[in-house]
């Protein structure tokens, strides 16, 4: 599904967060939000999903307005802090998380399989998350995310704090799920992971300052490092380069 931005903007108290933001990201698509850390990337999630509403303007995913209530089992959302059970061991997580969204208990049983597999976790299925590593838990984490085939996946940050190998087989397993027609949204500020996208939103200070294909991002730099976009914001005060 498409996800269309049109003039968002969202304040708490005196601090604007987001600022006129707006931009279309296309069906099956992996669309990057990409910029230093407190630029806005959550926020911007979060009205995504419907979990904040936007003070001014619109968020529209397909047909829908959001927030709605009826889009939350077409989301798939994997925040930057995992939300899992440590006392619990993988399946009983994925049984737990499955039983929220309303899936039978043979689909629920067969998703658990696939996600496991797609995650690599079968053979730790049974194993107490506590005893995971970090990088256990954000592959888990994935597989909560996943359980139910949603349309749009939102990963906010999923890659933070993972050592270089564990980041290619991640984005490997987007790049996956992408190929079954999901439309992905992932948050991150590691600048060379917009290449593993198809477009991305340059977020800065709460503005986007860019948004195009990949490509064309990098062909308004000069040394094809998609930093440089952002250098020229701050040296421009965040002036709208989209």
């Amino acid at each position: 599904m498409d996800i269309q931005l049109n003039g968002v903007s969202k304040s708490f108290g005196d601090q604007l967060a987001i600022d006129h933001v707006g931009f279309t990201i296309n069906s099956g698509d992996i669309c990057c939000l990409l910029g230093p850390s407190g630029s806005g990337k959550t926020t911007l999630i979060r009205l995504m999903i419907g979990a904040l509403a936007a003070d001014t303007g619109s968020i529209q995913i397909g047909e829908t307005i959001m927030p709605n209530m009826s889009m939350l089992h077409k989301i798939g959302f994997m925040p930057q802090n995992d939300g899992l059970y440590d006392d619990l061991s993988a399946e009983a997580n994925l049984e737990f998380f499955g039983s929220i969204y309303k899936l039978g208990k043979p689909t629920l049983q067969q998703r658990i399989t696939e996600v496991l597999t797609l995650v690599d976790l079968t053979a730790d299925r049974k194993k107490l998350v506590r005893n995971f590593s970090g990088g256990m838990k954000k592959r888990l984490s994935l597989a909560i995310a996943i359980l139910h085939q949603p349309d749009v996946l939102f990963l906010d940050e999923p890659t933070v704090g993972i050592d270089p190998i564990l980041r290619r087989q991640i984005w490997d397993q987007f790049q996956a799920i992408r190929a079954n027609g999901t439309t992905i949204i992932v948050s991150t500020h590691v600048m060379d992971e917009v290449l593993e996208c198809d477009r991305a939103a340059l977020i800065y200070n709460g503005r986007l300052i860019a948004f195009d294909t990949v490509p064309r991002l990098l062909e308004q730099t000069e040394n094809g490092r998609v930093e440089e976009l952002f250098l020229i914001a701050g040296r421009e005060g965040g002036t709208d380069h989209a």
